[in-house]
């Protein structure tokens, strides 16, 4: 038998928990060397909440997978309503903004790169509970400043790949330890007769980092919407059920998004869509095909996984294998 004895220190109260009849506390692990929300400064804006710190904190473990790139995640309530690459930073931010821009109203927004001018002059007239960076440019941090009273600017120092460690989550009468998902997929293997062409990977390697970070059951479907820049365009978080995942919520924004922008219909071929789990039947290989998708990602592992693949060479889907499972709940 063993003991599990955790310190946290210098105990800061807040103005309530996730709701307000309930108090709450932030204390910080004095331990911690890599950029979080324990480390952060403040530049400006209100206090945080307990719900700011929690969306605050999965929007810095989404950005920290994109190191290569510029890069904004824009968070509600834990799901990624918009992730997207750039050649700038404002390109990144502007696509990531189109994923969905109603539920982006009241975000919190974490960046991988110092936040200059252009970009913070986008966020002129949209209202966000905080803005999360490496740093901010002194013009752009003086026009959020002027911008908002009440925005939050959180300046996190350099922001890099996530490191091993353990992570607790408390229950009534016990915490539960289980090792951080620093993992990204173990494989990428084509499992159908329609091949990925070596093109769509950095796509497919793109949908599978948002699908790691989209509540279970997770459906994404994502776009390279300049040649080696990507973009979600769609997402089904957090279903007790995938296909409804898939059918209720990530296809209609997919369409949404499509027609807004606008894309021809034709271009939803060239996406592709990752689940965070294996599919169990092959109903959302047959959703997947009515919608005009191609190119799909998935763990495999699934007893029917010889009825998913014979459905999509039905259709002429490729499907690609990771081998690695991804639920986040």
């Amino acid at each position: 038998m063993t003991n599990l004895i955790l310190e946290f220190a210098n105990g800061t109260p807040l103005r309530y928990g996730e709701n307000s009849h309930q108090q709450a506390m932030f204390y910080k692990d004095p331990n911690c060397t890599e950029a979080s929300l324990a480390t952060a400064e403040q530049l400006h804006g209100k206090e945080l909440s307990y719900n700011n710190i929690v969306d605050a904190d999965a929007a810095l473990e989404m950005i920290r997978e994109f190191s290569d790139s510029n890069a904004v995640a824009i968070i509600k309530h834990l799901n990624p309503c918009g992730l997207a690459t750039g050649a700038t930073l404002a390109e990144a931010f502007s696509a990531a903004w189109e994923g969905d821009p109603v539920s982006a109203f009241g975000s919190v927004i974490a960046v991988n790169r110092k936040v200059d001018l252009k970009t913070a002059e986008l966020l002129k007239g949209r209202f966000v509970e905080i803005l999360l960076a490496p740093d901010f440019d002194a013009d752009a941090l003086e026009f959020l400043k002027n911008k908002s009273k009440d925005i939050r600017l959180l300046k996190v120092g350099e922001i890099k790949p996530a490191k091993s460690c353990k992570v607790y989550k408390h229950v009534i009468g016990g915490m539960l330890v289980q090792d951080r998902d620093i993992e990204v997929w173990e494989k990428f293997e084509c499992v159908t007769k329609a091949q990925f062409p070596k093109e769509k990977i950095e796509l497919a390697k793109f949908s599978w980092l948002v699908c790691k970070y989209t509540k279970s059951n997770a459906i994404v479907v994502c776009y390279e919407y300049k040649a080696g820049y990507f973009m979600v365009l769609g997402l089904g978080p957090g279903q007790p059920n995938r296909i409804d995942s898939n059918l209720r919520l990530c296809q209609p924004r997919v369409k949404d998004n499509m027609s807004r922008m606008p894309l021809t219909a034709d271009k939803i071929g060239e996406m592709v869509m990752a689940s965070d789990a294996f599919f169990p039947f092959a109903d959302n290989i047959d959703a997947s095909n009515s919608a005009g998708i191609k190119y799909i990602v998935q763990p495999g592992g699934s007893k029917k996984d010889g009825e998913v693949i014979e459905a999509c060479d039905k259709y002429g889907i490729a499907m690609a294998f990771t081998g690695t499972r991804h639920f986040r709940h």
